[in-house]
């Protein structure tokens, strides 16, 4: 009884359309359907705050009132699943790119796939970067076969729009200003230390971490960035691999030649 009770109190409390939860009552009304409608209206704008506070350049993309009528629609389909309001909205990205009034902005779910992965990245655990010295140490003759692990704040976001640049200038970190060259742009989102980055990768970087990443040699994630895009420099990737802090520990092809931080 516990259940259903339950069960018809969530149901009514993110659909209007449901009828009030049985057993209901009020001190004050027979039928406290007011009350329990501004209780109603209460959560929901709740949850739309905590999506607004997580994807604020979407927000700025389409505006406060679509933003408020998109994510109403989203809560009433997509309630939490987790008291966590800060995990709340990791499908909305996808909801985003099946939401018909927003079809006129191709880009604004990767946009907010770009933000989940910062709030993912956020709340990673923290793991410390690999020394640049122990980097440079190593012999060429043992980078084709070496290992790494990234840190565990890494996300790549991939699109065929350019999704850096325009999220960069709805979350103030550069000025808004038309956008020339309209072109794919994938994203390296990371916390090495107290901050969450957001890299712009260069051509074949996606394709070149995400080996890496599935344990292939720097060799073979060479090939994987190349095979992607021709235009692959590996001494450019390899610098922001080092620079970016995303190594967290590297591994020599003969186990007692292991580097750690």
């Amino acid at each position: 009884m516990v259940t259903h009770i339950q069960s018809d109190f969530a149901d009514a409390l993110l659909d209007p359309g449901q009828p009030l939860p049985r057993g209901l009552t009020s001190h004050t009304a027979a039928i406290p359907a007011r009350r329990f409608a501004v209780y109603r209206n209460n959560v929901v704008t709740s949850l739309v705050q905590a999506l607004r506070t997580r994807f604020p350049a979407v927000d700025r993309l389409v505006g406060a009132e679509f933003f408020a009528g998109m994510a109403r629609v989203f809560v009433s389909e997509h309630p939490p699943r987790s008291p966590l309001l800060m995990t709340y909205g990791d499908d909305f990205p996808d909801f985003i790119e099946g939401f018909a009034p927003a079809a006129e902005l191709p880009y604004l779910a990767d946009v907010a796939r770009l933000e989940a992965a910062r709030t993912r990245a956020y709340h990673a655990a923290d793991e410390i970067p690999v020394d640049l010295a122990r980097l440079q140490s190593l012999s060429p003759a043992a980078l084709p076969g070496l290992r790494v692990t990234l840190h565990p704040s890494a996300n790549i976001v991939r699109s065929t729009h350019p999704i850096v640049t325009i999220w960069a200038m709805n979350s103030g970190e550069v000025a808004l200003a038309p956008i020339a060259d309209w072109h794919a742009e994938d994203a390296l989102v990371l916390r090495p230390e107290m901050d969450v980055e957001v890299r712009k990768l260069p051509p074949g970087g996606a394709a070149f971490i995400g080996a890496l990443a599935r344990d292939a040699p720097l060799a073979a994630a060479a090939e994987a960035g190349i095979a992607e895009n021709s235009e692959f420099d590996l001494a450019a990737n390899l610098a922001g691999l080092i620079g970016s802090g995303l190594v967290t520990a590297i591994h020599l092809a003969e186990p007692d030649q292991e580097h750690t931080p």
